[in-house]
């Protein structure tokens, strides 16, 4: 179950970060509030998967699941820079998120 609160953590980080576009400087009430809530949420999920995972995997596999969410999200959503060089350095993160829950032992 841990795992599970974990990945959800992930995807709750995912759309906190994306939100923070929409926000305009925590300016914006609707945006800012259904932001704030994600972190929120993600925040407790993080909480609830660290109680038997380690703390140094779930931080890492949290922050790598979301920093490729978001990444790939600002490609398709934003119009951010499509290279190859940017998609082998996001795999890279994929890859070592993957290590990472292969090594933890849980």
């Amino acid at each position: 179950m841990s795992w599970t609160y974990l990945l959800l953590a992930a995807a709750f980080e995912i759309c906190w970060a994306v939100g923070l576009e929409f926000t305009d400087g925590f300016s914006r009430p609707v945006p800012t509030a259904l932001t704030v809530a994600a972190m929120a949420v993600s925040m407790l999920l993080l909480a609830r998967a660290v109680e038997t995972l380690p703390i140094g995997t779930a931080y890492a596999v949290w922050t790598g699941i979301g920093a490729v969410g978001t990444a790939v999200a600002g490609v398709y959503l934003f119009g951010e820079p499509r290279s190859v060089s940017r998609f082998a350095f996001i795999a890279l993160i994929v890859v070592g998120v993957s290590g990472l829950k292969l090594t933890a032992g849980h």
